[in-house]
């Protein structure tokens, strides 16, 4: 029997990566971060694309597409990406990615290069998904869909603690600001914007712990 495809949508820091993981993990699936994928296409972009300006060339950056390479590779249970055989796992989270993912990832061009791989994994099934567009794009036919949402407060301090955790330093303001500008950029772009999917069960996990929002979104997946 072919193992379910479950998309996971939602906005930063409302922990879908980490959950889609234990999921995953229950269900005996493949997890998929999307988001770090931009995050790597994003890291690529900062180390090539710049010389000198203080913005990305994204002209360069498409025609360089094709010297990119990312894969996730499986250390120990988790799935770590690799950038043309580097581990850039850390690098990914850095602030500097974050300031610039949302520009990079409302591309066409990045998008494109990303969707063809990403719809290649789920064929098969036995995957759950996690991002922005899953639902409304990536997987539209997904077997189950949810949608995380939180407040910008608890977001904040979600976020805050993941930096400081990595041992990044952080403004708590200016994170806060970085969520919020990420929210309008990702909501508003033209190509494949972030919203819920109509056939998505909404979870607001403000109040919720790691472990309750699993229990959660386990409780409305049928048993494999």
């Amino acid at each position: 029997m072919k193992k379910p495809v479950i998309a996971i949508d939602g906005y930063s820091s409302t922990g879908k990566s980490s959950i889609s993981k234990v999921i995953a993990d229950k269900l005996g699936l493949i997890h998929l971060d999307t988001g770090a994928l931009y995050r790597g296409v994003t890291w690529f972009a900062l180390q090539n694309c710049m010389h000198g300006s203080d913005s990305i060339n994204l002209q360069e950056l498409f025609s360089s597409l094709d010297q990119i390479e990312l894969e996730f590779r499986n250390d120990d249970g988790e799935l770590i990406l690799y950038l043309n055989h580097i581990d850039i796992s850390k690098q990914i989270r850095t602030n500097e990615v974050s300031d610039n993912v949302s520009i990079v990832a409302k591309q066409k061009e990045v998008r494109d290069f990303l969707l063809h791989s990403q719809r290649s994994l789920a064929e098969k099934g036995g995957i759950i998904m996690d991002g922005r567009d899953i639902g409304t794009v990536v997987l539209p036919n997904a077997d189950y869909k949810f949608f995380l949402t939180a407040s910008i407060d608890e977001r904040t301090n979600r976020r805050y603690f993941e930096l400081a955790g990595l041992g990044i330093q952080a403004d708590r303001e200016q994170v806060k600001q970085n969520l919020i500008d990420r929210d309008k950029i990702d909501s508003e772009r033209e190509i494949a914007p972030l919203k819920q999917a109509e056939d998505a069960i909404v979870i607001d996990n403000t109040a919720l712990t790691k472990e309750e929002t699993i229990d959660l979104i386990l409780s409305h997946i049928k048993k494999i």
